[in-house]
């Protein structure tokens, strides 16, 4: 990632892109061109060095909201064999760098996927939220007693964040907010 090629990434405007179940999720810009390349090189192909960048065009949305929450950062975590698999979960060294531009702090132990879910991608709607059903188990004992901010790469039809927000608020966790890197659709 170049610096030129940083500052071609895009903005989406800094309303809430959707609301879920109560819950404002806010996506950074849209999942195309220089924004698609930097996720899918940190995300499928091992340059790993791209979660600062990623962190930082996330950070630099976020700071655009111009919250003062002091949020536990919580990301989307990954099932144990995904993370056999690639290595990694991408999202936690996104939180990694992400807190450490914002002093926020981040939380990988309070929720747990429990099931290994299929890649969403070519998924509909409904068939995200079946592969996603009771896919994630919260450690409430985990809780820093923080406002939550979730983050993932990219939100779609919003259904992984929807499943982690339910989660949560069946153990009584409802100050949640979400931030996305990217929406396909632009909305």
């Amino acid at each position: 990632m170049c610096p030129e090629c940083y500052n071609e990434l895009c903005f989406a405007d800094t309303g809430a892109n959707r609301i879920i179940n109560g819950v404002n999720v806010y996506t950074c810009g849209v999942y195309e061109k220089n924004l698609q390349k930097l996720i899918r090189g940190l995300k499928y192909h091992k340059q790993r060095e791209l979660a600062f960048y990623l962190a930082k065009f996330m950070f630099e949305y976020f700071e655009k909201l111009g919250t003062d929450k002091k949020f536990q950062v919580v990301p989307v975590p990954l099932h144990k064999n995904r993370i056999k698999k690639r290595k990694y979960n991408h999202m936690e060294l996104v939180a990694e760098e992400f807190c450490r531009l914002s002093g926020l702090t981040p939380n990988f132990e309070l929720i747990k996927r429990v099931k290994d879910t299929k890649p969403q991608y070519k998924l509909s709607r409904s068939e995200r939220m079946k592969n996603l059903a009771d896919a994630f188990y919260v450690d409430k004992e985990k809780d820093l007693h923080l406002p939550l901010l979730l983050i993932d790469d990219i939100c779609t039809t919003g259904s992984t964040f929807e499943e982690m927000i339910t989660a949560l608020e069946k153990e009584g966790i409802s100050d949640i907010t979400c931030l996305a890197s990217s929406n396909p659709q632009g909305r």
